[in-house]
Parts: C-alpha cells; sequence; structure tokens
C-alpha cells in the first residue's frame, strides 16, 4: 500500500463547518484517531425521539417510487419515439433506484416494527430487480461492525484511495454488467447448484452478496435466515427463468428486454458512483475508532439539492449513520440539523460535512492518481 500523507487532525480544528475540500487536500490519518466523546454522548442523546420508523413513510414512499418505476418502464418499452422512451428510462431508473434502496433499510429494520415490509419488498421490488434482501442483509452488519469496518474482513471496504487509477472505471464497469450476471446468478447457476453441492458452496460463498471485497467469502445461512435466503433465493430464480425463457420464446421481445436490464444497468451504475462517494476509502485495514470510521465517511447535507437524486433514503447522511445505523432513514435530515446546532465548530461531526458529488470523485481520483505517482 502507499503510505499516505498524514493531516494532522490539529490542524483542522479551527476550519470553519462549510470548508470544501478539494484534490488537493492530503488524506485524512485515521489510524489512532480518538473517539469525539462529546459527538458520540450528542448523537445519542440529540435522537432517542427519533429511532421509531414510521411506516406510513416506509410503505408510501418504497412503494409509490415502485409502481411510478414499472410505469415508466413500460412507458419506455412503449414509446412512441426516442425521446420519449429516453425520457420514461430516465424517470424508470430514479425511481426503481429509490425504490431498490430500500434494501438498505431493511438490513438494518427491527421487522416487528414494520411488519411484513420486507416480504413485500422482496415480492414487488426485489424479485423483478434481481436483489433480494438475502443479498445484503448480514454482508452490511459487518461493515457497521466496530472491529471489521475497513478492514481485510469488511466486505463492503476497498482502500480506493491507495489503489491504482485504473481501479475506478474497472469499479464502474463492474456495475454496468450486474444485470447480466444477477440473470446468470439466478437463473442459471442457482437451479444447477442445487445438483451440485460443490457449486453451491462456491455460489454462497462468492456471489451470495452486493460486497465489493473480491476476498470476502461469505459462510453459509443459518436459522431463521436460511429460511429467509431459501424463499427469496427461489422467488428470484423463478423471474429469472421466467425472464430466460420469456426471450427465447418470443414473448418478451428484444428491445423490452435490452430496456429492462438497461434500466437495471443505470440503476446499479447510479449506486456504484454513490458507493465511490459515501466514504472516503482512506483506511488501510486497520482497526478504527467509531469517530475514524464517521471520519472516513461522508455527509452530502442541504443546501446541496442533487443528492436527494443520486443519494435518497437518507443516504447524503451516510457518516451520520455510521454514527447512528438504526436511525431510519426520514429521520437522519433532524438529527443532522440537531447535531450541527449543538456541537461547536471544532467537533469532529463538521469534518464528514461535503458539498457535492463532483468534489468527492474528483477527491478520490486524485489520490488515485497521486498514489500511482508515489508508487
Amino acid at each position: 500500500m502507499m503510505k499516505s500523507v498524514a493531516l494532522d487532525l490539529r490542524e483542522t480544528a479551527d476550519l470553519p463547518e462549510a470548508v470544501t475540500p478539494t484534490a488537493k487536500q492530503p488524506r485524512i490519518t485515521l489510524s489512532g484517531v480518538p473517539d469525539d466523546r462529546a459527538m458520540l454522548r450528542a448523537a445519542a442523546e440529540l435522537t432517542r425521539d427519533l429511532q421509531k420508523p414510521k411506516p406510513w413513510i416506509y410503505w408510501t414512499d418504497c412503494f409509490v417510487s415502485a409502481a411510478v418505476g414499472y410505469a415508466a418502464l413500460i412507458g419506455a418499452i412503449l414509446a412512441p419515439s426516442l425521446g420519449w422512451g429516453l425520457l420514461a428510462g430516465f424517470v424508470s431508473v430514479l425511481a426503481l433506484y429509490r425504490a431498490t434502496l430500500f434494501i438498505h433499510e431493511i438490513t438494518h429494520l427491527k421487522h416487528s416494527l414494520l411488519p411484513g415490509f420486507r416480504v413485500a419488498w422482496n415480492v414487488l421490488v426485489g424479485f423483478p430487480m434481481m436483489l433480494p434482501s438475502f443479498m445484503y442483509e448480514g454482508i452490511h452488519a459487518i461493515h457497521h461492525s466496530r472491529t471489521r469496518y475497513g478492514t481485510a474482513e469488511d466486505p463492503e471496504y476497498l482502500p480506493l484511495a491507495h489503489m491504482k487509477p485504473h481501479t475506478l472505471p474497472v469499479f464502474l464497469l463492474v456495475s454496468v454488467l450486474m444485470p447480466v450476471g444477477l440473470l446468470l446468478r439466478f437463473g442459471i447457476l442457482a437451479p444447477l447448484s442445487m445438483l451440485s453441492p460443490k457449486l453451491r458452496r462456491v455460489l454462497v460463498a462468492k456471489y451470495s452478496g452486493l460486497q465489493i471485497n473480491p476476498s470476502y467469502e461469505r459462510r453459509a445461512p443459518e436459522g431463521e435466515f436460511r429460511r429467509q435466503w431459501a424463499w427469496q433465493e427461489a422467488g428470484t430464480s423463478v423471474w429469472a427463468i421466467g425472464v430466460i425463457v420469456a426471450v427465447a420464446t418470443g414473448l418478451m421481445p428484444l428491445h423490452a428486454f435490452a430496456i429492462y436490464m438497461g434500466v437495471i444497468s443505470a440503476v446499479a451504475v447510479i449506486n456504484q458512483v454513490r458507493t465511490l462517494v459515501a466514504h472516503l476509502w482512506e483506511n488501510e485495514g486497520e482497526p478504527l475508532t467509531v469517530t475514524a470510521q464517521f471520519l472516513d465517511s461522508v455527509n452530502v447535507p442541504p443546501p446541496s439539492v442533487l443528492p436527494y437524486l443520486w443519494a435518497p433514503v437518507g443516504l447524503r447522511y451516510h457518516a451520520l449513520h455510521h454514527l447512528l445505523p438504526s436511525l431510519p432513514y426520514h429521520a437522519l435530515g433532524e438529527a443532522h440539523r440537531r447535531l450541527t446546532a449543538a456541537l461547536e465548530g471544532e467537533s469532529a461531526y463538521h469534518r464528514a460535512n461535503y458539498p457535492h458529488l463532483p468534489g468527492l470523485v474528483g477527491r478520490l481520483a486524485a489520490s488515485t492518481m497521486g498514489g500511482a505517482r508515489r508508487g
């Protein structure tokens, strides 16, 4: 690994809250950063009344988004002109992206507080998008582990800021091909794995999670989660096989299939770009304090407007989410306002706020280029 340029946190103590990081700023040295006790205490105390999810918001937001997305997808397929088709496809991508991102909420929800939501989401969103919730449940919990975040055991972490410049385009290319991989995984490999224990072990270990760490291998599910996995995988496989058969027999025209796969691909690309800027990716494998994990994560709060589209369902407050992972997405904005008002300028909380997407992408790209020169 290339050695990072140290940024003494004491030098940033006097920076104003609205400081705008640039590609020229040095990296943050995360190792050894002590916990900001005042920030952690305020985060716990000021949000106690925000912990309960509001079912009507979850059900309405998620499934109205899904309905709009599917209607626009049909509109894109039936559009009388290219212009209308592109417009409908754009609406479909944004709406289905929003609905799909509720998979993140499902991983954190206490399901007794939203009975039936996981089942409904999988049937109405997870199966058609070929992303059942078992692909994220369990995986994401490790990413929030106090001792495993940013280490080799974290399935959702790579030290991208220290890697070669070609890593970023490859990272995005994988998402472009994601719908093809999902169709093969559920439509062909999943049924075949029922006949081959060896294939099944490989499929579970390497191809059953939304992970970016290629060295991570998933364990076979147990208990209640095994039952959840079984019906979700079966339902998604039935859908994927149905799509393959429909295309092969001509029931689904090739242009409709191409638009369907293109929408899923576009959703995956947007999410991959969001993933690129969800963290600074500057940890080199060491266990970190909660505050260091927070500083390696990103908030893109108002007044920036575009994050409503590329980081919906509360994900514009990703750093805050790492402080309070059980907080419902609809409460994150209020929690951010309270903490911003309560914590003084030297608090670590203000250092995780960034103004916009291009600056974050530029910072990451500059880090990889700088690392290549040092290497």
